[in-house]
């Protein structure tokens, strides 16, 4: 058998970053970053005011003062200003070069009803500058707005675009087939006879595929005999997939379909973890990564996690291919294995801030579908009690 880890290691060493292409940043949300983005403006571009409110120049004490101008945002107006003078003017709106600090309209006497008739200032700025963003305060043109290899959020392409930028240099989504295999399957909500079980497989890897930023081009499935497997790939290549996900026909069974035909372009490993022993991982002559799963849906899911998931990221090119971790509490024992590394679904309480706890969720599809994190139990002859911590990756 061989360690999770040194199965990882060969996926990630065979994974090729896909090619950058230029996006529009207002598109390229959900993307990974190719190139660091620096700013191509200062941001602000010039002195602007923080707040609704008055311009003033060289006012340390409450007064009366002349209103000269009205600047709303986006005016170019730059009116000179002596001391006695102020102009109104709203959040955004550049500062008049000549003013020294912008008084809100809440420290005004009749606030936004006094219009541009003379202001009654009743309470004078703390100190030169107050309200008025400096020119380059958040950001100045040429230094570094959003590193390289991260996944573009909404907070991180607003920040690109108010830095002056267009366009930027992304991966597409990884393209993704998956393919259950059994004689055993039909289609969800098909009439069942004895032996057959609905394929579901298919549904729950296309679904971790997309949640994990891929595009799935292809989800079949075929049976136990013949060639299904290489007709898959070919499909598979022909609708541009980048990633073949099997599911089943990968143990040590007599109708393995994936590992009879395809022993060839994949290597078929025992790795030391439970659930998912039994792995399966190459590459086809076209380039496209084979994985090859086992066929037991929470097997499935949790070789995905660990394997499948990793890979598409590190194709995209993100510099955090893995799922967070966090270490959290156990509410009840568990049996440990000297042998092999256990990834147990868990739901997570989280009702003290300080304290999470994490549940073992029920055995089988419906339990998974309630769990909210996978915790990782390292081998170990020491059984675990409930309060003992553990590493969890959160999805």
């Amino acid at each position: 058998m061989i360690d999770v880890a040194e199965h990882l290691a060969t996926i990630l060493e065979a994974v090729r970053p896909l090619d950058p292409e230029p996006r529009d940043v207002a598109a390229a949300r959900g993307r990974v970053l190719r190139h660091p983005v620096t700013a191509a403006v200062d941001v602000p571009g010039f002195d602007s005011s923080a707040m609704d409110g008055f311009a003033v120049r060289d006012l340390d004490a409450p007064g009366t003062l002349r209103v000269v101008a009205d600047l709303p945002a986006g005016t170019d107006l730059d009116p000179r200003m002596d001391a006695g003078d102020a102009a109104r003017i709203m959040t955004g709106a550049p500062v008049p070069t000549d003013a020294t600090a912008v008084v809100p309209f809440e420290d005004t006497a009749r606030g936004l009803d006094g219009g541009l008739e003379p202001v009654d200032v009743v309470v004078a700025p703390r100190a030169p500058g107050a309200h008025i963003r400096r020119r380059g305060s958040d950001v100045r043109a040429g230094e570094l707005v959003v590193e390289a290899g991260v996944r573009l959020t909404a907070a991180r392409i607003g920040a690109i675009a108010a830095s002056g930028v267009g366009v930027v240099e992304v991966s597409r989504a990884a393209r993704v087939a998956v393919v259950s295999t059994g004689s055993e399957l039909v289609a969800p909500g098909a009439e069942l006879r004895r032996g057959r079980i609905p394929e579901s497989n298919s549904v729950l890897l296309a679904g971790l595929a997309e949640e994990a930023g891929a595009e799935v081009v292809l989800r079949t499935s075929v049976d136990d005999s013949g060639d299904g497997p290489r007709r898959a790939i070919a499909a598979a290549e022909a609708a541009g997939a980048d990633v073949v996900v099997f599911s089943g026909g990968v143990s040590a069974g007599a109708y393995e379909v994936v590992k009879n035909t395809l022993g060839d372009l994949m290597r078929f490993d025992r790795v030391r973890m439970q659930p998912g022993k039994p792995q399966g991982f190459g590459r086809a002559p076209g380039g496209l990564l084979l994985f090859g799963l086992p066929g037991n849906p929470v097997s499935a899911a949790v070789s995905f996690e660990l394997f499948v998931r990793p890979a598409l990221r590190a194709l995209e090119g993100d510099v955090e291919p893995s799922r967070a971790r966090v270490r959290i509490a156990l509410a009840a024992g568990w049996r440990a294995r000297a042998d092999k590394t256990q990834y147990v679904p868990v739901t997570i309480d989280r009702s003290d801030p300080a304290r999470w706890w994490a549940t073992p969720t029920a055995r089988g599809t419906r339990g998974f579908g309630t769990a909210e994190g996978l915790a990782v139990i390292p081998p170990t002859v020491a059984d675990l009690v409930a309060g003992d911590t553990v590493s969890v990756a959160l999805w």
